[in-house]
């Protein structure tokens, strides 16, 4: 009787098991599936913006400060700008408004504005967008530039893992630019903390 249930158990056991791999595959093949997904459509937003920026130049106006910042509607969704980070291959465009549908779309400005050198952008941590922000180093530049064609420089100034709790400290710092995701797990939050280096 000993060995039977033995026998059951171990068996139930091997079919655990088997369930937990095959759930564990699944997850993963839908994560690459979603990324990719996600990389396709980074492509053709950043097309459409990357014209209206060539076609707008430079504005003819004094940049305000507290103004808001100009959008582009492309397919239903607002984006306020691009982002380029040359040392990890990236150029993404950024929505306006953070939620967690638009964050599946591309990184969010989270809070802030460029204007007023603290704009706060998060991501998700897919590949194609700041899942390599792990990889930056100090020093490395970043560079914003808005719809209506104003670039901005920022250099790499530190890198910090946060809770993701601690909100006021993700948004409220000393950095002109803050880029955040999500660690593996969502346990912590991975912040990339940037000083401007060009002024208008």
């Amino acid at each position: 009787m000993k060995n039977k249930i033995r026998k059951n158990f171990g068996l139930a056991c091997i079919v655990f098991g088997i369930a937990l791999v095959a759930s564990a595959a699944a997850l993963i093949s839908y994560n690459v599936y979603v990324d990719n997904k996600a990389a396709k459509g980074i492509d053709e937003i950043i097309n459409q913006i990357s014209i209206d920026v060539v076609q707008e130049a430079q504005p003819d106006y004094i940049l305000n400060p507290n103004m808001e910042m100009p959008i582009i509607s492309v397919n239903g969704v607002d984006y306020v700008g691009k982002i380029s980070i040359p040392e990890l291959g990236l150029e993404l465009p950024v929505i306006s408004d953070c939620t967690y549908p638009n964050l599946k779309i591309a990184p969010c400005r989270y809070s802030g504005s460029a204007y007023l050198n603290n704009m706060v952008i998060a991501g998700h941590n897919y590949s194609s967008f700041f899942g390599t922000l792990k990889n930056i180093s100090t020093g490395n530049k970043i560079v914003f530039t808005d719809i209506d064609g104003n670039v901005f420089m920022y250099e790499v100034d530190d890198m910090q893992v946060l809770l993701p709790t601690d909100i006021e400290n993700m948004v409220v710092s000393d950095w002109d630019l803050t880029l955040f995701t999500c660690t593996v797990g969502g346990r912590t939050r991975f912040a990339v903390r940037c000083d401007r280096i060009n002024n208008y």
